[in-house]
Formats: structure tokens, C-alpha cells, sequence
């Protein structure tokens, strides 16, 4: 019998603890004599079904640090071969940081205009605030001290003055993403040989740490079935899920402004194609990627579409394409702007603009070490929450739409490599018409067979 798949396992858990959640605060329980005693509904679902929920954000916080340095090192450190394709590298690299702030700075905008948290009342809000902060009070208060700060200063909070202090707390994150940058660039710049053992430590360490990640997603039917039983039960209200609609409309409508917008208009500028040469050369990729919701699943259908159809060189599309699925995260970044702001304003915290410039860098910095697979982004986003100063428990409150929302920033992913590689090609001149191409290959091994 074919094993279900992990996706649906998780849309199988949500609709469980919903139901949990909206059933068992009926049950009153009962007593067996002086005994024992049962709890009632409302009871179990606190006492005993939310600690695995809460077991879950923490494996999630837990493997966050390893996670970012780990990709992020290996990332950085298949550079290495900048020093052949030095045109292509750095080319490559500026494109995907550009389009992954412009994906960040995108859904900071729609977020804001749309403020799909404006529907709820500010009781509802204490009352999130109360269930997912301890220190809520000590957070908002550290948020007003961020105002009386310098202009630099969140410049000056990105260079730790000991990593191993920045190591200790999530909190921190920005500066373990510059400390790993750093490093990975002194490994590009020594011998290769020199580099090697350090490279293969971190490359094997992330393999170590992937398998983590996996064993984690597989309790993540469990954790989610935990987290909306306990979100029901303590928020038994329809005003949150008419909130958490509208957050997946504005989630969905700033990647499709990506997708059938930004990406082709980007291609039309500088490589002078047609949107619907562009949209129906990588249509089968982005569909893939819908379907997997990995970058890294869809590579070799992406690069195969990129090279045939699209006509980018085959020594561009080699090196871009694979360091976009490990860097390029465009959807990620632009969701991760959205549930951040939607998450702090869901419990009543106000961002400031300078929090809003950090979850700019954040999510722009994080969505690099994103491993692309699927769920990543969500724990990405621990990162993007903490830095902020919003309760990373606060996931718990976008779960429910997660995957569908995972499906379609994993096509934004592939697009967005699919234009960069487009782009990159034809200003080195590499970027040639899928048939003439197709043609000029015809031709060269009917010459090498006549000679």
C-alpha cells in the first residue's frame, strides 16, 4: 500500500486538531472514585496535547542556528570555482540579492497596505498576546529603547563582538549570518587545498543537519494537530481565521505579482523575450515545483527547460541554477516579510520602521540559508521572529495555510532562478534563441562525425 505523503499527513493533522479543538471542550470528564479522575476537554488539549506542539517549535528553534550555518557555508563555499566563472559569479550573486529584496520589500508593502490583521478586535489581540508571550511586556519595552538608539545602530548590531555569545540566543541570528559570510569568503580566498577540509566539514555537517531537519518534519503532523487543538481551544473564535484568510490572500497575491510580473518584465527589459516565450518555456518546472515544493526536486526539470526552451548556455545554466536553488529564495523572503509583520500584528505589536528594515536584511539573509526542501522557510522564519523581538510561538497562528502557501513560493523560487539565468546569459552573450540553438548543436555533431 502506497505510504501517504508528508504534505498530506500535516493537511490530515491540521484538520484533526481543529476538530479536537472545537469537540473536546464539550467533554466534562469524569472520576473513578477517590482515584483517579480524567480531565475534561478544554484540560486534556492544554495539559496533555499542546506540550507536543510545543515540543515541535522548539525542535524548530533548536535546529535554526545549525541549519543557516551549515547551508550557508556550503553555499558560499561552491564559489569557489568564482575564480573561473568570476563573470558569471558575481553577476549571479548581485541579481539574486536584488530580486530577494525586492521580494522582501514587496510584501513589507502589501502587508502593510492590506494589514490583514486589521479585522481583529484588541481583545482578541491581549488575548493572543497573553497565550503566545511571556515577556511581551519586557519586548515592547526593548521595541520603544530601539527608538532612542542612532541611526547606525542597527549596523553596529550586525557585527557580534563575540560569536560565541551571538550563538547562544536566536535572538542573534544577523550576526551569525555576517560571521558565516565572512568565513565563507576567507574560504574562497585561501587555497583551495587549504579550504577543502574545512568546506567538507561543513558539507558533511549539513548533510547531518538535513537528516535532522527531516526526522523533525516528520513529527510535523503531530506538532500541527497539537498547535491548532491548543489555538481553538484558547482562541475559540472566528475573527482569527477571517484574519488568517486574508494573510493568505496577501501571502499569494505578492507571489503571483512575482511570478507573472516582476520576473517576466525583468526578462522582457534585459533579454528582449516575449512574456509568454518566457512563461511557457518554464511553465513544466513551475508546475513540478508546485507539486514538490522543493527547489531542489525541481533542478533537474529547471535546468533542462532553462538550456532547451529557454536558451541559456549550458555553462551558465550549470552554475546559476544550482546555486539559486541553494541561495535564491525569493518566495520565502516575501513570506517571510508577510507572516512576520502579520504574526506581531496579530499580537498587537506595532512594528517600527527600523524592525521593518531588519526584517528586510533578515529575511533577505535568511532566505539564503533556506534549504531547499519542503518546510524550510517555516523554520527560517524563527530566525526572522526573533530578531524582531516576536514570540517564535506565534507560528503556530499561520500553520494552517502553510502548505498551500509553501506550494506557490516554491514556483516563485524557480522562476526567479529561471529569470536570473536568462538574464546572466545574455549579458555575457550566452543566451541564444532555443532553436537556433538546438540547431547549431545538430550541426556541430554532424561536423564532429564527418571529420
Amino acid at each position: 500500500m502506497k505510504r501517504m505523503a508528508l504534505h498530506w499527513k500535516i493537511l490530515l493533522g491540521i484538520v484533526v486538531g481543529i476538530l479536537l479543538g472545537a469537540l473536546l471542550p464539550y467533554f466534562q470528564g469524569f472520576r473513578v472514585g477517590n482515584l483517579f479522575a480524567f480531565p475534561d476537554g478544554k484540560t486534556l488539549v492544554i495539559d496533555w496535547i499542546k506540550p507536543f506542539g510545543t515540543i515541535f517549535i522548539n525542535l524548530l528553534k533548536l535546529i535554526a542556528i545549525p541549519l543557516i550555518i551549515t547551508s550557508l557555508i556550503t553555499g558560499v563555499a561552491n564559489l569557489k570555482d568564482i575564480s573561473k566563472f568570476s563573470r558569471i559569479g558575481f553577476r549571479t550573486i548581485g541579481l539574486y540579492l536584488f530580486t530577494t529584496f525586492v521580494a522582501t520589500s514587496l510584501g513589507l508593502m502589501i502587508v502593510n497596505l492590506v494589514k490583514p490583521s486589521r479585522s481583529l478586535s484588541a481583545e482578541t489581540k491581549e488575548e493572543l498576546m497573553a497565550l503566545y508571550s511571556t515577556d511581551a511586556s519586557g519586548k515592547i519595552e526593548a521595541a520603544f529603547q530601539a527608538k532612542e538608539t542612532g541611526p547606525l545602530q542597527p549596523l553596529i548590531d550586525i557585527v557580534p563582538g563575540n560569536i560565541f555569545e551571538a550563538l547562544s540566543q536566536n535572538g542573534n541570528m544577523l550576526q551569525v549570518i555576517f560571521f558565516v559570510i565572512f568565513l565563507g569568503i576567507g574560504l574562497i580566498l585561501i587555497k583551495e587545498e587549504d579550504a577543502r577540509p574545512v568546506v567538507s566539514f561543513f558539507h558533511s555537517l549539513n548533510e547531518v543537519i538535513m537528516k535532522l531537519v527531516d526526522l523533525i518534519m516528520l513529527s510535523a503532523p503531530i506538532g500541527v494537530l497539537a498547535l491548532m487543538a491548543s489555538l481553538v481551544v484558547e482562541s475559540p473564535n472566528m475573527e482569527l481565521f477571517r484574519a488568517l484568510i486574508m494573510y493568505s490572500i496577501t501571502v499569494a497575491a505578492g507571489l503571483l505579482i512575482l511570478i507573472f510580473g516582476f520576473y517576466p518584465l525583468m526578462v522582457k527589459i534585459f533579454t528582449k523575450r516575449s512574456y509568454a516565450s518566457f512563461i511557457q518555456g518554464i511553465a513544466p518546472a513551475q508546475l513540478l515545483a508546485f507539486s514538490t515544493s522543493s527547489s531542489a526536486a525541481t533542478l533537474p526539470v529547471t535546468m533542462e527547460r532553462v538550456q532547451e526552451h529557454l536558451g541559456v548556455d549550458e555553462e551558465v545554466a550549470s552554475f546559476v541554477l544550482p546555486v539559486g536553488a541553494t541561495i535564491n529564495m525569493d518566495g520565502t523572503s516575501l513570506y517571510q516579510a508577510v507572516a512576520a509583520v502579520f504574526i506581531a500584528n496579530t499580537l498587537g505589536m506595532e512594528l517600527t520602521f527600523g524592525q521593518q528594515l531588519t526584517v528586510i536584511m533578515t529575511a533577505t539573509l535568511a532566505s539564503i540559508g533556506s534549504a531547499a526542501v519542503p518546510g524550510a522557510g517555516m523554520v527560517m522564519l524563527v530566525i526572522v521572529l526573533s530578531a524582531i523581538g516576536v514570540p517564535e510561538a506565534g507560528l503556530a497562528l499561520i500553520f494552517a495555510v502553510d502548505r498551500p502557501l509553501d506550494m506557490i513560493r516554491t514556483v516563485a523560487n524557480v522562476t526567479s532562478d529561471s529569470s536570473v539565468a536568462m538574464i546572466v546569459g545574455k549579458s555575457l552573450g550566452m543566451l541564444h534563441d532555443p532553436v537556433e540553438k538546438k540547431w547549431d548543436d545538430h550541426y556541430k555533431r554532424n561536423e564532429t562525425q564527418d571529420v
